[in-house]
């Protein structure tokens, strides 16, 4: 009899340090999932970043650069780093807007990466 004891001891041990802990974890990430909206940032279990522009049941449109959009499994999402924003994209446009029309610009734009790339080459 207190061998019986014991193997049911180890069992509940087992169950609240393994069985528990596991199921918790797997309902707190379908409620992440279940969450996840355009706007979010979110981080993939690959280890990419980026902005969520379109949700379907099973997949996202992530937006990891500007102009480039990829599809992901929505299982792939890791964790989500911001809650969309909205408001502060709207504050910004219109400082877009207010720009002087004086200024370069950015650098980063394909027009510019086009002209540098043709003042390297020779000819």
């Amino acid at each position: 009899m207190p061998q019986f004891a014991f193997i049911l001891l180890l069992l509940a041990a087992f169950w609240l340090l393994l069985i528990r802990p596991a199921k918790r974890r797997q309902k707190e990430q379908q409620a992440l999932l279940n969450e996840v909206e355009v706007g979010n940032e979110i981080v993939t279990a690959g280890g990419l970043y980026g902005i969520v522009k379109h949700v379907e049941e099973d997949e996202v449109r992530l937006e990891i650069a500007p102009g480039l959009e990829v599809r992901v499994a929505r299982r792939a999402i890791a964790g989500v780093m911001s809650e969309p924003e909205e408001e502060e994209l709207e504050e910004e446009e219109p400082a877009e807007d207010a720009d002087d029309a004086d200024e370069p610009p950015q650098l980063g734009e394909a027009e510019n990466r086009d002209e540098r790339t043709e003042a390297n080459l020779p000819g």
